[in-house]
């Protein structure tokens, strides 16, 4: 989770800064049920960015930020190291902006062998172009983009794995929209507990 920060955020105009408040904390809360380690960072946060939203704090409060200076987070060791220190070859990236800090460090973790998807969803850019641009050289150079309720859904998979099976279906109903909408409602008028 690549700089989610106030600053960031108020040169975002990719996506409505509400969705994407929305869309971080699914994905946070997501990754946090499925036991997906998850790093927090920030840019510049005593001097310009600001703290991270406090609603993606709170999904994860006792993980204090990585904080740096460079725009690549890739060129930061203690994010390299900490990444490197849970010995997956998957890499999920989402922050602010897209074409600045998500980019790059895709681009670098794809270089050094990551396999990196990027959730569109959960990330931003100062337009809607260069957002889009960024994508699409992402996708150019190998990464895989995913929206943050495909990253639930993809972590779920079965609906016959009871162990997350509420998780899901609370952080869907929380964060899904319509799709949620319709998770009460079976439940309110059938009483059942299908999620599908």
């Amino acid at each position: 989770m690549i700089d989610h920060q106030e600053q960031m955020a108020f040169g975002t105009s990719s996506i409505d800064i509400q969705t994407l408040r929305n869309n971080t904390v699914g994905l946070a809360k997501a990754a946090k049920s499925f036991k997906v380690p998850t790093i927090l960072t920030t840019v510049a946060a005593t001097s310009f960015s600001g703290p991270i939203f406090p609603e993606l704090q709170a999904v994860f409060p006792d993980q204090k930020p990585i904080d740096r200076t460079t725009m690549d987070a890739w060129e930061d060791q203690n994010v390299v190291d900490k990444v490197n220190s849970y010995g997956t070859k998957k890499l999920v990236i989402a922050g602010l902006w897209t074409e600045v800090c998500d980019l790059s460090a895709a681009l670098s973790a794809a270089e050094q062998g990551y396999e990196v998807y990027i959730v569109t969803d959960a990330s931003g850019g100062v337009t809607k172009e260069a957002h889009d641009m960024a994508v699409e050289r992402m996708i150019q150079a190998g990464i895989t983009p995913i929206t943050w309720e495909q990253y639930l859904l993809e972590l779920q998979r079965d609906w016959a794995r009871s162990e997350t099976y509420k998780s899901t279906t609370d952080i869907a109903k929380e964060h899904g929209g319509a799709y949620g909408l319709g998770i009460i409602y079976s439940q309110a008028m059938f009483g059942g507990s299908e999620g599908h």
